[in-house]
């Protein structure tokens, strides 16, 4: 295992990372993760392909039910995810997530965990997702709910006691749709989870553990953390037939000049 780097001496984006790993690892965090495994899991199964990546931390790992032969973890900027100061697993490689160094259309998935929030430019991260998934290649997107009790909670207290990672702007479900919209992604399948009041302890989740099925039957919109799958949709081109004045042409009227045309004597400036 090699050491990480001090906090200190890491970029903005690589503390951030650190910092939502940190967070995932603590009786919130892994309530979270637990509930996006099950999920991803369920719904990655099911997607083919020959190359598929992964955004950011592993600790939901979004390819590990996934058949596709070809996979790829990459981690933001320098430095591994991190644990108690020692790194816990290394990606396959580094990159810059506005800047992936993959080339145009050449994967079929990318799963983003919690990425898009923690971007400085999430909308040129997108544009580098379309720039490289394939036609009708899929993105798979988790994200931190604002309109949850989490959110409200994080949003009156945020400069006291924030809930969400440090250096976390989550964005809103509408927002991301158009965003999504905008480079021709069509959502295939959403859904919203984690439903509990907002706690940091193990006894206090397993208190509200009546919520679960509560929220997700009367306020399933308000679940603390969101799901998205979009494909990658390319349309082709139409083909424009003849634009007759009278769009009732019967086959009667056609005949004639259809028999003109193959009787038709061939000149010296007609090709065989």
């Amino acid at each position: 295992m090699i050491p990480s780097e001090p906090l200190n001496e890491l970029t903005k984006s690589q503390a951030q990372m650190v910092a939502l790993d940190a967070w995932l690892n603590t009786p919130a965090g892994r309530y979270f993760t637990a509930r996006e495994q099950h999920w991803i899991d369920s719904l990655v199964a099911d997607i083919f392909g020959f190359r598929a990546v992964q955004l950011g931390t592993r600790l939901v790992d979004g390819l590990k039910e996934n058949r596709i032969p070809h996979k790829a973890y990459v981690q933001q900027g320098l430095v591994a995810s991190t644990q108690n100061g020692m790194a816990v697993y290394q990606p396959d490689c580094f990159a810059e997530f506005e800047e992936l160094p993959f080339e145009s259309q050449s994967l079929d998935m990318l799963v983003l965990p919690h990425v898009l929030e923690f971007s400085e430019d999430p909308h040129q991260l997108l544009r580098e997702v379309e720039r490289v998934l394939m036609p009708e290649g899929r993105v798979v997107i988790t994200g931190f709910n604002p309109m949850s009790l989490w959110g409200l909670r994080h949003a009156a207290l945020k400069r006291w006691a924030p809930v969400w990672p440090q250096g976390c702007e989550p964005i809103h479900l509408i927002r991301l749709k158009d965003w999504l919209k905008l480079l021709s992604f069509e959502p295939e399948f959403g859904r919203f989870a984690c439903y509990r009041f907002p706690a940091f302890t193990e006894r206090g989740l397993s208190r509200m553990g009546f919520m679960e099925h509560a929220g997700d039957r009367w306020w399933p919109v308000c679940g603390a953390v969101y799901f998205v799958c979009a494909v990658k949709r390319v349309h082709g081109m139409r083909l424009i037939g003849p634009a007759f004045k009278d769009k009732k042409v019967s086959a009667r009227q056609l005949k004639p000049l259809a028999n003109k045309a193959l009787h038709k004597t061939p000149t010296i400036g007609d090709r065989g």
